[in-house]
């Protein structure tokens, strides 16, 4: 199986002890989103285990941690890294760009680069965030990442409701627009371009269909071809393959202003409150009356049985 760490939430900034914990521990409650007092219990190895996907915007706290997970056996996995144009305004709660840029540098190092993925998410177009001012806060970030990296995966903005009027999604033209310019300097670093579930077609500015769970490239990374089919639960132009997400909702309090995964930050504060690093699940513990189901997927290598 392939874990996701988490796209509900920033488990290696925030949670990284229980995250630990639950990979030692080898199994970990999931609450089903849409189901009140409904659970999965997640049962898996190092053999069952054949890749996690990191999904972070800060992995500073999770940086000494590493050689833990790995001395535990888990040693394939890639970092999902996103760094935006955007600043405390829309992102709160990370610490300096600075900082951040540092740390990709450092991951870089310890990892390689094909180990370390630069999401540039999202790209929130408006009359003062304009393609030009994108093209050059890309840029600037190009010159310390596009070394470090082999590839950036970017998206466009997408409006929720819980994200009211704060803004609006771009018209096609000027996504078009941004595209361009942001293909033409990735083009001047080398650095490839792949967008995540974005229908629009850009290949003519370089930038190509991109899959952030790539099976391929795991696949690679794993040095094993792996079984995995599209991901049938995710939006119809993500290329993402299945994985098995250990993250819950609402639980981030990074406080990002376009976040699609949290639609309250009090809500978010009281799950982050009611956390404990020992419990089997993220937030608060599992109630008596709670309906609780059981998973165990095997490992996705061809050839490979399940050791269960």
């Amino acid at each position: 199986m392939i874990l996701s760490a988490s796209r509900r939430t920033d488990l290696p900034a925030l949670y990284g002890p229980w995250l630990l914990g639950r990979l030692e521990a080898g199994e970990v409650l999931i609450p089903q989103p849409y189901r009140a007092r409904h659970t999965t219990r997640l049962l898996f190895s190092p053999e069952t285990v054949d890749a996690i996907v990191f999904w972070t915007k800060n992995p500073i706290p999770f940086l000494p941690l590493l050689g833990e997970v790995e001395a535990l056996g888990y040693r394939d996995f890639l970092f999902q890294y996103t760094i935006t144009a955007l600043d405390t305004h829309w992102e709160p709660g990370l610490p300096p760009l600075e900082e951040r840029l540092t740390a990709f540098e450092k991951l870089a190092q310890r990892l390689g680069p094909a180990r370390v993925e630069w999401r540039f998410d999202p790209i929130l177009l408006d009359s003062e965030r304009t393609p030009a001012w994108y093209a050059r806060r890309f840029e600037a970030l190009c010159r310390r990442l596009a070394p470090c990296t082999t590839r950036c995966v970017l998206s466009f903005a997408d409006h929720y409701a819980h994200n009211g009027s704060l803004f609006r999604e771009a018209p096609p033209a000027q996504m078009e627009e941004a595209a361009a310019r942001l293909g033409e300097v990735a083009a001047k670093y080398s650095l490839p371009l792949y967008t995540c579930a974005e229908a629009g077609d850009y290949a003519a500015y370089g930038i190509q269909h991109g899959a952030c769970i790539d099976g391929q490239r795991l696949g690679r990374l794993v040095g094993c071809p792996l079984q995995a089919k599209k991901d049938s639960g995710q939006r119809p132009a993500c290329g993402c393959v299945e994985s098995v997400d250990i993250g819950a909702y609402s639980t981030c309090v990074n406080g990002c202003r376009y976040c699609y995964a949290t639609r309250s930050p009090a809500t978010a504060a009281r799950h982050y409150a009611a956390h404990h690093p020992q419990s089997p699940m993220l937030t608060g513990w599992p109630g008596k009356d709670w309906a609780i189901s059981e998973k165990r997927p095997p490992s996705l290598k061809e050839g490979q049985l399940s050791l269960f």
